[in-house]
């Protein structure tokens, strides 16, 4: 048996980037930024706030969801799951790309939502 899923809530760093395949299919990501607060342990040491930065990936029904609703600045919750692909850059170096592919999304922010409550919204209409 295995497991493949994240579970995020975070606040969307720049406007989502929307693309749409040849066969009409709506391609959205995300830049999504989660925070672990500063705090200080029990001996004194203080730990510093730390960001860490998710590239998050919309497909189809979710991709317009994301394309009409969410902004920078809105706080969201995303399912999914984490995929990494390679790629060579412009220079011919190989790079690692770590995505995570949405297969769940809701809207926490205060502004106009697809759902008069903010319940999850899935690329599966059986969910």
């Amino acid at each position: 048996m295995s497991l493949n899923k994240v579970m995020l809530i975070g606040n969307v760093g720049v406007d989502p980037t929307i693309r749409y395949t040849q066969t009409g299919i709506c391609v959205a990501s995300v830049r999504l930024a989660t925070t672990e607060k500063a705090y200080t342990m029990q001996n004194g040491t203080q730990v510093p706030e730390r960001t860490e930065w998710h590239n998050i990936i919309f497909w189809g029904k979710l991709g317009e969801t994301v394309e009409k609703y969410v902004h920078k600045g809105d706080k969201i919750y995303v399912e999914g799951k984490i995929q990494s692909r390679k790629y060579d850059d412009k220079q011919g170096i190989q790079r690692q790309l770590v995505e995570i592919m949405a297969n769940g999304l809701e809207l926490l922010s205060s502004r106009v939502s697809p759902t008069s409550t903010n319940s999850l919204i899935t690329d599966n209409p059986g969910n």
